[in-house]
Order: structure tokens, then C-alpha cells, then sequence
């Protein structure tokens, strides 16, 4: 047994003895029953000396000596028994420390509940040890009766608390509703990461390296890249496409996935600009697929999101990884495609009737030349993609007439969407 038992070297007028302060024994044996015997030990010794405490300052010497960082008792056990045990013994020794620290601390705080009892005593005279103690003990018994009657007690006809509950963000409740239409039609969704290569981000989707998209005024490039080759320079993506190349590397046609995330350009905020947003993208690719496929595909979109009565437009478009390609309008939900609201002007359509939401077309047969050793030759399948402004759907949504109200935080605005 490595514990050493605690030395009784003089009498008292209680039991006979009295025992010398506790001191932290070394172990050489780490058995459980040594280690419970050592446990024993200390707690006897920690219960002994709480029961001396009968002042606050007596109180605050038993905490420091028992929880003081440097040289307390706790700190002892962590150094002499814990950092100590051999490699087998510490998870074993790990655990009741860990317990007795527990136990120590909170046998601490029980003292301090005496503490209350500490200040306004009445003045005894000198050695009245007896009376100090018997008034301390009714003292303390009273205290902690109340205590147990406050603890144990419940007044139902208080106002309960009211802890507020959280609710999804407008643009994020809109870009989960876009998805869950996708994932209704067989859709399944991917994600890829926000910091990009250039070539994810362009060369893959077919942006010549001349391209305006690829000019700094438009795209946010990570710092110190310059001695990388241009296709492995760090940017913040600018469209959610780079997880396009990314899934068609990965996986072999056919795929329909549906892609939500956030992108950025360096777009100065205003009311309808902002330089952090998020898209909505999607492709779909298998054998025979056509632009007809990508109207109904759109158009049934359209309507499990504004309605059964909307209608859909589409208008010849560019896009460097589509061919052909198109920008889709759908007939305005808010006036009905009158481009009136009553006797006013409908804003959010232009007095036009018609709203653009995304841009869209057939896979260009340039991008699948990226990823043919994939499965994508470009002489057996065909797909289309298409591209949608979470943040610019949700403001015809809502009604919102500033993007930046989005990205705010503002707890007032966020809570009408609750």
C-alpha cells in the first residue's frame, strides 16, 4: 500500500487524538484496492478538516489549502498520483481523480454555505469554545432548513421564462425550399468548398483565360499566389459550377444534383449588390437529354415555388459553359404579369409582368472534354444546368427592398420571418 496512514501524535478532549494536517502520499502501488484505500484516506482527512471550519477565515484557509493552484491538495493528487502512474494504471487513476476533484470541490462549496453564519454572531466571552459551537450548529441547522424548504418549493402561479426560439434566416428558408422542389423531381444534393482553384472556378467551365469574369474587379483573389500556376491560384469562388466539374470527376453520368452555397464577387453593397451572396445552381446529365427537358424540368420548378398560375419566359442568352443558352423569366407573382397593382405601378416587375429569376442552358461540349475520362463523352450524353440568386428570389419573396438587410443581423427585421 502506498498510501501512508495519517499520523496521531497528541490528544484532544473530543476522541482522544487529533491529527496532524493531511499531506498527499506518494503511491507505488496502483492496484484498485490501493488506490480505493488512498481515496479513503483523503476523503476522512477532508471531512475532518471541514468540520473544524467555525469562521470565514478559517473557511478561506481550508479552501486555499485544499483548491489552491500552485500547492493545494488537488494539485498534489494531479502531480503525485496522476502524472506518477505508470501507462497502465491511468486511465484507472485518471478517473478517480478526476471524481475526487469533483468531490473536493464540492464539499468546498458546502462549507461555504456556514459563511453566511459567519458575520453578525453574537460576542461571547473568551474561551467560550462550547458556546460558540453549540450557537454555530443551531445557527447553521436553521440556515440550512430554509434552504431545503426554498429548494424543494415551487410557486406554479409565477410567469414561466421565456426563452426565445430560433428560426431559419429568410435566404436560407428560401434556398431550402428550392431544393426540397429539386429533390422532389430525383435530385440529389452536393456542396464543395468556398475557397477555389482557378481552375474549378474557370478553365474547367470553359472561361477563356481572357474572360472578364477572371479580371480582379470582378473576383476576390487570396493573397501571396503568384508564384502558383494560374490554375492553381486560391480565389473565393464566384458561382456555386466549380461543385459541377467537381461531381462529374467523381461521379459517372447519369447525375442530377442540385447545388445550394455561398459565393462572393466585388460588388460594392447597395440596395440589390452585395459582395457575399447565394446561388442555387443545378445539372442534370444522361443520354437524350434536350432544351425541352430543361423547360418542363424549369417550368414545374416554377410553379411548386410561386404558384400554379405562373408562367414561364425564356430569352436567348451567353453563358461560357452553356450552349445554347437562356435567361428564364416567370410571369410576376406579386401583380399577376398585369405589371399593375391597383391603380399603382408594380416595382419588382418594372411594369413589364414578367420577373427574371435564372439563367440556364444545354452543357457546353467543351466542359465535358474536361471530364471525359469520366464517362462524358460529349458525342453520348447531353445535359442541361441552370442557376439561380437565392438572395434576389427571397427579396421578391418578402417584399424586401435592401439585400443588406439580409446580412445584417438585425434581430428585429430577421424575426417577421420567424
Amino acid at each position: 500500500m502506498g498510501g501512508v496512514q495519517i499520523p496521531r501524535v497528541a490528544r484532544d478532549d473530543k476522541d482522544g487524538f487529533f491529527y496532524l494536517p493531511y499531506t498527499v502520499p506518494k503511491l507505488t502501488d496502483y492496484s484498485p484496492a490501493a488506490l480505493d484505500n488512498a481515496v479513503t484516506e483523503l476523503l476522512s482527512a477532508l471531512d475532518t478538516e471541514a468540520a473544524k471550519v467555525t469562521s470565514e477565515v478559517e473557511w478561506k484557509s481550508f479552501r486555499d489549502r485544499w483548491m489552491a493552484r500552485k500547492n493545494g491538495v488537488l494539485t498534489n493528487v494531479n502531480d503525485r498520483w496522476l502524472k506518477s502512474a505508470p501507462k497502465e494504471a491511468k486511465a484507472a487513476v485518471g478517473q478517480k481523480v478526476n471524481w475526487l476533484r469533483k468531490h473536493v470541490e464540492d464539499r468546498v462549496e458546502n462549507v461555504t454555505k456556514k459563511k453566511v453564519l459567519f458575520d453578525g454572531l453574537p460576542t461571547f466571552e473568551p474561551n467560550a469554545s462550547a458556546q460558540v459551537s453549540g450557537v454555530l450548529v443551531e445557527l447553521y441547522e436553521a440556515e440550512h432548513k430554509k434552504l431545503h424548504l426554498a429548494s424543494d418549493s415551487l410557486d406554479i402561479t409565477l410567469p414561466g421564462i421565456h426563452r426565445p426560439i430560433g428560426a431559419e434566416h429568410p435566404v436560407i428558408k428560401t434556398m431550402n425550399e428550392i431544393v426540397s422542389v429539386f429533390r422532389n423531381l430525383g435530385y440529389s444534393v452536393q456542396e464543395g468548398p468556398v475557397i477555389e482553384t482557378d481552375y474549378y472556378n474557370f478553365e474547367a467551365l470553359n472561361f477563356p483565360p481572357d474572360h472578364p469574369a477572371r479580371d480582379t474587379q470582378d473576383t476576390l483573389f487570396i493573397a501571396n499566389q503568384e508564384s502558383k500556376p494560374p490554375r492553381e491560384r486560391l480565389l473565393l469562388r464566384t458561382h456555386t459550377s466549380p461543385v459541377q466539374i467537381r461531381t462529374m470527376e467523381q461521379m459517372k453520368p447519369p447525375i442530377r444534383i442540385v447545388i445550394p452555397g455561398k459565393v462572393h464577387r466585388n460588388d460594392p453593397p447597395d440596395a440589390s449588390h452585395s459582395p457575399m451572396f447565394h446561388q442555387v445552381e443545378g445539372l442534370a446529365v444522361d443520354t437524350n437529354i434536350t432544351f425541352g427537358d430543361l423547360k418542363g424540368t424549369l417550368d414545374h420548378a416554377m410553379k411548386a415555388l410561386f404558384g400554379s398560375s405562373v408562367k414561364t419566359h425564356f430569352r436567348p442568352s451567353f453563358f461560357p459553359f452553356t450552349e445554347p443558352s437562356a435567361e428564364m423569366y416567370v410571369s410576376c407573382f406579386i401583380c399577376g404579369g398585369t405589371g399593375k397593382r391597383g391603380s399603382e405601378p408594380c416595382r419588382p416587375c418594372k411594369q413589364t409582368g414578367w420577373i427574371e429569376i435564372l439563367g440556364c442552358g444545354m452543357v457546353d461540349p467543351n466542359v465535358y472534354s474536361f471530364v471525359k475520362d469520366n464517362g462524358y463523352d460529349a458525342e453520348k450524353v447531353s445535359g442541361f444546368a441552370f442557376g439561380m440568386g437565392a438572395d434576389r428570389i427571397a427579396i421578391l419573396k418578402y417584399g424586401v427592398d435592401d439585400i443588406q438587410l439580409f446580412f445584417q443581423g438585425d434581430v428585429r427585421f430577421l424575426q417577421q420571418f420567424g
